[in-house]
């Protein structure tokens, strides 16, 4: 019998859907409390998820749900980062 190899599922926090950890973006506050974009989904820390999509940004940027998810004070700069990826203009390091 073959074994259905599960995949994982985040929750989005701005749509609050379900969906596979890959096709969500991972926000990472860390212990000394930097915040930052986490392509991968593996650095260690505190995260966030939030569905590729542009609205979902914009709209994490004005309810600055991701400062209160994280605890911390998201600057700006995550958010341009967040539309970079999903515009597909973001170069992995």
């Amino acid at each position: 019998m073959v074994q259905n190899k599960k995949i994982p599922e985040r929750k989005c926090v701005i749509t609050n859907e379900m969906k596979p950890k890959k096709s969500l973006i991972r926000v990472v506050r860390n212990k000394e409390g930097e915040v930052f974009v986490d392509p991968t989904g593996k650095k260690n820390g505190r995260g966030a998820y939030l569905s590729r999509d542009l609205d979902v940004i914009r709209k994490a940027e004005k309810s600055n749900v991701l400062g209160r998810t994280l605890n911390v004070e998201v600057d700006a700069s995550i958010y341009e980062e967040l539309k970079q990826i999903i515009s597909g203009k973001h170069n992995e390091k």
